[in-house]
């Protein structure tokens, strides 16, 4: 399935390998997390309530079930596991012995509505999404939602000190840092759009403007979103993946012939772009390496 190049550095940024379909049959996969020592991936399907593992070997086994409906993950600095699930309005953290330790589920006395992808700062604080998705049939639990908004959050490692950073979103969903961590680009799934923050020495945000829109009539809209390790920003969108060089100029689309909701950089060399698409994990090859979390 052949890419759609929009700039003619889009080639030096993601070649031009072909797509690999790895496994199939799940029902909506999502969170893809690459651990760049362990060297396994994990992601998540979402209406099945169970997360998988793909082992160094490419073999791919249930790890967590239930898993309440989860979606985001990543690794905080310590390569733990981070979880957001739908179904319970939590986000949790897998720990070295097995056991969940439960980091956010209210704010100001109200559920949260569903956190739904997750990133770390190098000092460790923690940065989440928080729309109404885990609250639909299918994606999550039907249920009534306690905030009257949908907003991004701060929270540090340990879990303390919950702070709304912003609460004008419709939909917010993917989230990454800027390569020095100065600003913040969140999407907004409903809007179809990505913002860039600044980022205050308190780790709180200000602006908030516009910073580029994924543009397409096939289906598909901003979902994941991952920085490469030249400032090349990766955001899901129509008909794939839509690639985004550091100033906000569309390069090109990675095509996928599902809906795509999430991808990871991984692979000995993080130049591996694993893709959760619906029903499929697909792997393609790429020029520019991604970032290690830890």
């Amino acid at each position: 399935m052949p890419s759609v190049t929009r700039e003619p550095g889009f080639g030096d940024v993601v070649g031009e390998e072909a797509l690999e379909k790895l496994a199939t049959g799940f029902g909506f996969i999502e969170g893809p997390v690459w651990h760049p020592y362990e060297k396994w991936l994990v992601f998540s399907d979402m209406p099945n309530s169970r997360m998988h593992r793909r082992a160094p070997d490419g073999t791919i086994a249930v790890f967590r079930e239930p898993s309440n409906k989860a979606n985001g993950n990543t690794l905080d600095r310590q390569g733990r596991l981070l979880t957001c699930e739908h179904a319970t309005s939590r986000v949790t953290r897998l720990e070295p012995d097995g056991s969940l330790s439960v980091l956010a589920t209210h704010f100001e006395g109200k559920e949260l509505n569903s956190p739904n992808d997750i990133v770390v700062a190098t000092g460790g604080s923690i940065y989440f999404t928080d729309p109404s998705y885990g609250r639909m049939e299918y994606y999550g639990v039907p249920r009534p939602q306690d905030l009257a908004f949908q907003g991004v959050y701060r929270m540090e490692e340990d879990g303390s000190g919950l702070t709304l950073l912003v609460d004008d979103f419709a939909q917010p969903n993917g989230l990454c840092f800027s390569l020095d961590e100065a600003r913040l680009f969140v999407n907004d799934t409903e809007r179809r759009h990505i913002r860039v923050f600044s980022v205050t020495p308190q780790g709180t945000l200000t602006g908030g403007a516009v910073w580029a829109e994924t543009h397409g009539v096939e289906p598909g809209a901003p979902d994941g979103m991952k920085i490469d390790s030249c400032g090349n920003l990766y955001c899901c969108g129509p008909a794939g993946i839509h690639v985004f060089d550091p100033s906000g100029h569309a390069l090109g689309v990675v095509r996928v012939p599902e809906v795509v909701a999430n991808f990871t950089f991984g692979g000995d060399d993080l130049r591996t772009l694993f893709i959760t698409a619906s029903s499929s994990l697909y792997s393609r090859r790429v020029r520019v390496p991604g970032l290690r979390l830890f």
